[in-house]
């Protein structure tokens, strides 16, 4: 079978190399650089899988996304062409539910204050004074296996502990002592609100404008799940106004600030534009998307910056333990189709 990854590191070549033998295994820097005759594609959440990149590989049998998530592949699109889709179903939820709590006391202890302490001409312990976490209420969204793990973590800091779930698990509800209740009541009675969702038409922007009108003021607002959990514009306003008290960020709405600040972003789409050769209407019909994407760009790098949000670029996962259950799990996946017997798979 002849499979191909995007969106590795040297190690990891080295290891699907040695265990992907009596396969042709290759490597891309991007989807661009996909052959058309690959039959299995590893991906990453990067990487956006759309009807126009499966129709230009007609021979493609199968993709192993790297993820649990699975938002940036088309899953109708992959089911009308009779191509298959794999995941890793579980690899870190302890380590985003540890990374969840290093957000949650960055902020609680005003870790970028304190940091940037000694560039003030005046120290005073006023200006960088946190709270205590015990006592605190926090809610969790999402009591998947990430959300359980998170709620451990709370209740060993002895937080009070709300859950909003629509697919309720009473029983670790008693054995892990917290409480499940309606989504509006987490936001009226939640110090910290955490999300532990996937992203969905229906999760999509769950934290509006509406919900956050209803928290309590100077809520903390935390996102290891998806960035359209958020609103980003509603998020802002908040944060403005002091309703919102602070957030710690592992995702975004629009990635690609992750990787690139927006004013290379634009150098770069002007190249591809002059290089591309593009007319002068094909490239008025696509300016309003392009200014859509900018205009995130902008918003989001405006969001990070400020002294109360801390962000992390999509590392929540980025343990040595959960890579290696990603990749070791990636190998079982692209292993069992090649034999017939196929795992993991939700589409």
């Amino acid at each position: 079978m002849i499979i191909c990854f995007v969106e590795t590191e040297k190690a990891e070549r080295a290891f699907f190399e040695e265990y992907l033998q009596g396969h042709e295994v290759r490597f891309a820097g991007s989807l661009k650089e996909v052959g058309a005759d690959v039959e299995a594609l590893s991906t990453f959440i990067y990487s956006r899988i759309t009807p126009q990149f499966l129709d230009a590989h007609p021979k493609l049998r199968l993709i192993a996304t790297r993820s649990t998530g699975f938002d940036h592949i088309d899953l109708p699109a992959c089911q009308a062409r009779g191509v298959r889709v794999a995941s890793v179903p579980s690899y870190g939820d302890n380590t985003v539910a540890e990374h969840t709590f290093a957000l949650i006391l960055a902020l609680s202890r005003r870790m970028r204050d304190s940091m940037n302490a000694n560039k003030s001409e005046r120290f005073t312990f006023e200006s960088v004074r946190g709270f205590d976490l015990g006592g605190k209420t926090i809610g969790i969204v999402g009591s998947g296996r990430i959300g359980l793990h998170a709620i451990r973590i709370a209740k060993a800091f002895n937080m009070n502990v709300l859950v909003y779930d629509l697919h309720r698990q009473p029983f670790m509800g008693e054995l892990l002592g917290f409480e499940y209740v309606p989504f509006e009541e987490v936001l009226t009675r939640s110090d910290i609100i955490s999300l532990h969702l996937p992203l969905t038409p229906e999760t999509f922007h769950l934290i509006d404008r509406e919900a956050l009108s209803k928290c309590k003021r100077g809520v903390i607002i935390i996102n290891t799940a998806r960035g359209g959990l958020i609103d980003t514009e509603a998020l802002i306003e908040a944060l403005d106004s002091g309703q919102v008290g602070g957030a710690g960020l592992d995702v975004l709405e629009e990635e690609n600030v992750m990787k690139k600040e927006a004013l290379h972003l634009i150098g770069d789409q002007i190249v591809d534009r002059l290089q591309s050769g593009i007319g002068p209407e094909e490239l008025r019909a696509s300016e309003s998307d392009r200014i859509d994407e900018l205009q995130r760009l902008i918003r989001n790098t405006e969001l990070i910056n400020r002294s109360n949000v801390v962000f992390t670029p999509h590392v929540a996962f980025n343990s040595v333990e959960a890579v290696r259950r990603i990749n070791e799990t990636t190998v079982k996946n692209l292993q069992n189709f090649a034999a017939g017997s196929p795992i993991n798979l939700i589409a």
